[in-house]
């Protein structure tokens, strides 16, 4: 009986670049995933939504760059288009996690995973009517959807009329009108997509604020950009019903309702965890959640649970990182997951990106904390390319410690210049210390240098 080092039950971010780390560590490796590798970020999330964007802003920047001296005509926008393209891209990057895969003498099972419990030699997972057996286990099985008890939605879904991250994608037409159920960030970035190429969008979010935990501030100068370009929301609302062609809600304790083409469900998403045989091993869980420790270690000693399983930080970037700690662990190596220094990234324009605490959250915790905010355009070259904007920087210090502990933006180019903060945040370096990096001239990202010495 063929016996493997490690089983990894899941093929996105967390469970390929586990699988890869495992195999170059000198184990023998299986990873099993029951669709395509890459699971839900480069299929039907991060990368493919990332595409969609792109196109639109080039749109965007044709058809409106008047300011700037430059006009054209005749500019059209093709969606069928944008839709392959996309498909190519992520198919691209689907047969190169394969490739890697291949490279590492990672065996890969494609079909659904089923554990199966424990054996003499470990544990055991059966796929395509087969058993595996491996010595550890790493449970990597993403999340999904959550689809809320709103009358209609459930034959929404079944109909077309309600569409998720995953049907959105693959829309060849463009609806007239678009309702989004949810404010969170997939939900805002595919609105703003469909917003910037004449789709009219409505948002209903029951919170007061779009954009979950995000900066307040932050999330008002997203409101005030995103209904510039035509979107409306109606937040503090809640969906009571979805019917054959609208969505009914009620605002301010009156029932109302909208007509709309299409209807895209983003209320949120949690751990795909049913249906995997967890109850075979006795893990403890956190209602659908997998528990671990800094180590990504479950209660059940060799298995291990990363990415968003364990429903910690739903991002692919926290599931890679995760990965690593994991297998580390599994090596013997000293590592451990620091959720503090994890950045997040809204990519709509303006572009949202923070790491770290907030104010009102450190404060929670117990710091003393100085909050610095200054605008974008203390940056040259933010002013040069944004026509103005509203874009700003807030820095957040511990004052007791002398240590940078967040930084939250705003702006052109936050999701590229955010690791600047990131890696400031991680090694906890005074300020005075700092103060002495030195940025390229002109950059966006001086705008954290400028932030720094006003501390």
């Amino acid at each position: 009986m063929e016996i493997f080092d490690l089983l990894v039950v899941g093929g996105g971010p967390g469970g390929y670049l586990c699988a890869e780390r495992a195999a170059q560590g000198g184990m023998k490796v299986a990873l099993f995933e029951k669709k395509a590798l890459g699971g839900t970020c480069l299929n039907e999330g991060c990368i493919p939504t990332k595409t969609l964007l792109n196109s639109s802003k080039m749109y965007r920047h044709a058809t409106e760059s008047a300011a700037y001296g430059v006009t054209a005509t005749g500019v059209t926008f093709d969606h069928a288009k944008v839709v392959a393209r996309k498909n190519k891209v992520v198919n691209t990057l689907v047969s190169g996690v394969g490739a890697t895969m291949s490279a590492n003498k990672v065996t890969v099972i494609t079909g659904e995973a089923v554990i199966t419990g424990r054996a003499d030699e470990g544990f055991t997972v059966q796929a395509n009517g087969t058993t595996y057996t491996g010595r550890r286990l790493s449970i990597a099985s993403g999340s999904e959807t959550v689809v809320p008890p709103v009358p209609g939605l459930k034959e929404g879904l079944a109909s077309g009329f309600v569409v998720t991250n995953r049907e959105v994608l693959d829309l060849t037409e463009l609806p007239k009108n678009l309702v989004v159920i949810g404010g969170g960030v997939i939900g805002l970035e595919m609105a703003y997509y469909f917003a910037s190429v004449g789709v009219a969008v409505t948002v209903i979010e029951m919170m007061p604020k779009i954009a979950g935990a995000t900066d307040p501030e932050i999330c008002k100068v997203l409101t005030d950009a995103f209904v510039k370009r035509g979107m409306t929301f109606k937040l503090s609302c809640k969906v009571l019903e979805v019917k054959g062609s609208s969505v009914v809600y009620e605002e301010n304790g009156e029932k109302k309702e909208i007509a709309c083409d299409k209807v895209l469900l983003s209320a949120g998403r949690r751990p795909a965890t049913a249906g995997i045989g967890l109850e075979t091993l006795g893990l403890q869980m956190d209602r659908a959640a997998i528990v671990t420790d800094r180590h990504m270690c479950t209660t059940v000693q060799n298995v291990y649970a990363i990415g968003d399983c364990n429903g910690k930080s739903m991002l692919a970037h926290t599931a890679y990182r995760e990965a690593e700690v994991a297998v580390n662990h599994m090596l013997g190596k000293t590592d451990e997951m620091r959720y503090d220094v994890i950045p997040a990234v809204i990519y709509t324009d303006p572009e949202v990106a923070s790491v770290g605490h907030s104010k009102e959250g450190a404060e929670k915790l117990g710091m003393n904390v100085k909050e610095v905010k200054l605008p974008m355009s203390y940056a040259g070259r933010y002013l040069a390319e944004t026509d103005g904007g509203k874009g700003f920087i807030k820095l957040v210090v511990d004052t007791d410690r002398n240590r940078l502990v967040g930084c939250h933006m705003v702006g052109s180019y936050a999701s590229e210049i955010i690791m600047t903060a990131t890696m400031m945040v991680d090694t906890e370096l005074a300020p005075e210390r700092l103060q002495k990096f030195v940025f390229p001239h002109p950059t966006v990202a001086e705008i954290i240098r400028e932030a720094i010495f006003h501390i």
